[in-house]
């Protein structure tokens, strides 16, 4: 008979706790309809209305493409990429880097251009060791919307004969190594 009655005991002391529990989890769910985040998010959202979004630079260039035509290797060619500011800004050149160690780009490095003023981009080419077409890009780092502006550049390069008769040796060498 006690037997019976402290196993009664413990049931009733798991069906009170549990209620306890379902109780505080309820009442905190139903508490906490409109969360602080969402208090914060809907004051920041009244005050970014009232605030403009901010100006952009913006790089307009007069050509993103140019084409050398042919050329014959060991030629370094140059060319040049005149860009205008049109955005409510400074722009601002962080960075130009060249897909290759060919390409090299001189342009004006932090320095602020303002809205409507134009600029320069020098981008110079060394076809040297580089028979055939090809094909380079020119990546620039500035503070405009998309933060990055790319040109392109290519030429169809003539090899020369006596480096391409070098490269054609040597190819025919690692055949010969490979069989």
């Amino acid at each position: 008979m006690f037997f019976l009655k402290f196993e009664n005991y413990n049931l009733y002391k798991m069906k009170k706790t549990t209620l306890i529990f379902v109780f505080t989890f309820l009442t905190s769910l139903v508490g906490c309809n409109e969360s602080a985040s969402k208090k914060v998010d809907k004051e920041k959202s009244t005050q970014n209305a009232s605030k403009s979004a901010p100006a952009n630079a913006a790089m307009s260039f007069d050509k993103s493409m140019h084409d050398f035509g042919t050329i014959k290797e060991g030629e370094t060619v140059q060319t040049t990429f005149t860009f205008t500011n049109t955005g409510q800004t400074d722009l601002i050149i962080v960075d130009a880097r060249g897909s290759c160690g060919c390409t090299v780009p001189n342009y004006p490095k932090n320095t602020p251009i303002a809205p409507g003023a134009s600029g320069e981009i020098l981008v110079s080419f060394d076809s040297s060791n580089k028979p055939n077409m090809q094909q380079k890009t020119v990546t620039i780092s500035a503070n405009t919307a998309s933060g990055r502006e790319t040109l392109r550049i290519k030429a169809m390069v003539t090899p020369d004969p006596v480096k391409q008769k070098q490269r054609d040796d040597a190819a025919k060498a690692r055949q010969q190594q490979n069989k």
